[in-house]
């Protein structure tokens, strides 16, 4: 059994005469002790499904539950056993580092004393700014500070939304790191992101969008969905160039993606051929045309298109 399964989740939002289906039917299970990424763009729809998973809001229907507790009829249970950090950072921010580690452990009936094997890793960084204020801090040591106040009861399930969003690389890099060493302690670790390269670093991916799953597999079992060459292509004129690229008729898809187009083709016959004649009919300057292995961003895009 599943350490979080999720059913058919329908969430609808009603604002003045509009009406936004935030969630369309959503499902899937995490397995105890698993990392399980959700990733997505902004309005996806990451954060009502993390709001549902935590009791924080009611499904239109649907049925979800986490360690065997219905969302709905066993609330006060979940709050108990699990940890939420969401994506805006929600500490008193008068408070000192220690005072809102403090607060949150009273809160559970437990202490920073009892509990600090679980957060010593990650509080040891910041315990030398412990009587600061949580708002003077910089945005990695309100991360690391948050994610301690989630832990420090020793929950079963962790619900971080967008914890590395607006954080420097370093940080990124030392969270996700954090996350891993968590997982050994046998947390069932759920992380929603819009990095896509996060994705590599979870055991299990769910790419959403427009509150639709579009994809539930490994990291390389959705790379190895891309069954098509893809190439990376750039000149000079890089704009031209992709629309050059986006009008030729045997051309699937073609975006930018740093200092390359990654372009498709319909059909994979003599593609670098064709590639090459777009470069030569338009004169671009110093192009490159290289062969590469999809990554999950490009297959992302993919699964967008279809």
């Amino acid at each position: 059994m599943g350490s979080v399964i999720v059913e058919n989740i329908i969430k609808t939002y009603h604002a003045k005469k509009t009406v936004v289906d935030a969630l369309k039917g959503i499902s899937f299970s995490v397995e105890k002790g698993e990392i399980f990424g959700i990733i997505g763009p902004d309005g996806a729809g990451k954060t009502s499904l993390f709001r549902i998973l935590t009791t924080l809001l009611v499904a239109d229907s649907g049925k979800a539950s986490v360690d065997g507790f219905d969302v709905v009829k066993d609330y006060k249970q979940i709050r108990n056993r699990v940890g939420y950090m969401p994506g805006k950072f929600s500490l008193y921010q008068d408070l000192s580092v220690e005072e809102n580690l403090e607060f949150f452990a009273t809160i559970f009936n437990t202490s920073i004393k009892q509990n600090y094997n679980l957060i010593k890793d990650i509080y040891q960084q910041i315990e030398p700014f412990k009587k600061r204020r949580a708002g003077q801090l910089s945005g990695g040591m309100k991360q690391k500070l948050a994610l301690s106040c989630a832990l420090i009861h020793k929950p079963s399930v962790l619900f971080l939304d967008e914890p590395t969003t607006g954080v420097d690389a370093v940080s990124r890099k030392e969270f996700w790191e954090m996350l891993h060493r968590l997982k050994e302690d046998g947390i069932t670790i759920l992380v929603s992101t819009p990095y896509m390269d996060e994705a590599s670093l979870c055991d299990q991916v769910a790419l959403i969008q427009k509150g639709e799953i579009l994809s539930i597999n490994t990291p390389g079992g959705i790379t190895q969905g891309f069954k098509k060459p893809l190439w990376a292509v750039k000149a000079n004129e890089m704009y031209p160039l992709m629309k050059a690229i986006k009008n030729d008729p045997l051309v699937e898809s073609c975006y930018p993606f740093g200092q390359f187009h990654h372009v498709v083709f319909k059909n994979p016959a003599n593609d670098r051929d064709r590639i090459e004649e777009i470069i030569r009919n338009e004169h671009f300057t110093q192009a490159e045309i290289h062969s590469i292995e999809p990554n999950i961003e490009d297959c992302f895009m993919k699964l967008m298109k279809e």
